[in-house]
């Protein structure tokens, strides 16, 4: 995905993020009807969209389509969930209303200039997109601090309680 942003093979890369998506969506409904949703396959899960959707906003910034911030963020972002859950020591991630929309926004922000150059239909101008990608940089600062604050308070009640 990153080449193909990056030199412009717009509808090649259209295609893989069609694939990527439908394989993201169709691999956790498999999971959930066979009953085989594991702590593990759901870190593989996130670690695989979270690694997909940063290269993608990585390549965006060459076109000037997204600040280096939000790739930057998103990587950020990720480590703070996948550790502050405790999910390398076997626990399920602990999401948030707020990181799910982000997450989701970041895959649209990708998507819409690879689809937009793909079909040659520019109906969302460029510069909407920076602008959205800063909301995005703005909100997933906001994620981050909220789970800071209450992983802050989490110890501190902790620690009451242990007196």
């Amino acid at each position: 995905m990153l080449y193909l942003v990056l030199y412009g093979h717009w509808s090649l890369a259209a295609i893989v993020l069609w694939i990527t998506v439908g394989t993201d969506l169709l691999d956790g409904h498999i999971a959930r009807a066979r009953n085989q949703i594991t702590v593990l396959g759901g870190l593989l899960d996130h670690s695989s969209d979270a690694f997909f959707v940063s290269i993608l906003l990585f390549a965006m910034t060459v076109h000037e389509l997204v600040p280096i911030a939000l790739p930057c963020l998103v990587i950020l972002a990720f480590l703070q969930y996948t550790f502050d859950s405790h999910a390398l020591s076997g626990h399920p991630l602990r999401t948030s209303n707020l990181g799910r929309y982000n997450g989701v926004s970041y895959f649209l922000l990708g998507g819409f200039p690879v689809m937009q150059n793909a079909l040659h239909i520019h109906f969302i101008p460029d510069t909407y997109f920076l602008w959205i990608a800063w909301g995005l940089v703005l909100s997933t600062i906001i994620s981050m601090l909220d789970r800071l604050f209450t992983l802050l308070k989490k110890k501190q009640s902790d620690t009451t309680i242990d007196k």
